[in-house]
């Protein structure tokens, strides 16, 4: 080819692997709309196991955003701890946090520092959404520290962003009966999690009555919930969309979380 047809081309050429690279780096990460939560919510929660009241909980989001993989994104942590009574039984002292996308609603980083009785764990796990692998720091006690890699499938959730995406759906116009899955990962594992919408309760909570959606996950078989449908999800029906209640059946007793104090919501908590 001659040189003078060469020059000709170059330019096509270049212009051909710009548009290459585009497509191969493009930011394919999704937007959902988010009308429920934004920084510096706080809840807070009692759990009552029977009629005791057996531990607190409190989830927060950080007043300030965190830039992890380049990306903004909410710290949402859940502290939860066992009351001084039932800290006979068995003390409890776990922290759960999740750095989740401001605009796709996934988590970027999950992290856990579990202390319950003697046992204790820490776990780190970054989330690459776009090679879909997540990176696990983990380690027990005094053991050395294991780190494993795992393939993710798109959009997966941890424990706790899984709860804050389920804020952002849309429940209008389901029926009762619908069901949705979540992808998530959690303990080195990936999972589907089916949902049954089983529409609206009014359930009084120690914030008030309140008006709620109501969910129930299905359950793998486990030494701890009584059947695969033994646990219940309460949202506030309204716009917060807001955890006001979980009540769980165990083999051994029931679990009930309750709301009872919460702050700088998106909007008003619509109360009876």
């Amino acid at each position: 080819m001659k040189m003078k047809n060469m020059k000709k081309l170059f330019p096509i050429a270049l212009l051909l692997v710009i548009v290459l690279s585009a497509f191969a780096t493009k930011d394919r990460m999704r937007t959902i709309r988010n009308e429920s939560f934004t920084k510096g919510e706080i809840l807070k929660y009692k759990v009552h196991y029977g009629v005791i009241t057996a531990a607190e909980a409190t989830i927060d989001i950080s007043k300030q955003l965190y830039v992890i993989n380049g990306r903004p994104t909410y710290r949402a942590t859940v502290y939860g701890r066992t009351t001084n009574s039932f800290d006979l039984f068995i003390r409890v002292r776990d922290t759960w946090q999740s750095y989740i996308d401001t605009a796709a609603i996934v988590p970027h980083r999950f992290y856990r520092n579990i202390e319950e009785g003697s046992y204790r764990k820490k776990e780190t796990v970054d989330f690459n959404h776009y090679s879909n692998i997540a990176a696990v720091k983990m380690k027990k006690k005094k053991d050395a520290e294991k780190q494993s890699t795992h393939k993710i499938t798109d959009n997966v959730q941890d424990i706790v962003s899984g709860f804050y995406y389920l804020r952002t759906m849309n429940y209008d116009k389901m029926r009762k009966g619908d069901k949705f899955t979540i992808k998530g990962f959690f303990d080195e594992e990936n999972f589907d999690m089916e949902v049954t919408y089983k529409g609206h309760e009014t359930v009084n909570t120690k914030a008030g009555k309140i008006k709620a959606i109501k969910l129930v996950p299905k359950m793998p078989e486990n030494d701890l919930f009584k059947g695969e449908n033994a646990i219940s999800v309460y949202l506030s029906d309204d716009l917060n969309k807001v955890p006001v209640m979980i009540e769980a059946s165990m083999f051994v007793g029931s679990l009930k979380v309750d709301l009872y104090e919460y702050k700088n919501l998106k909007h008003k908590l619509e109360t009876k």
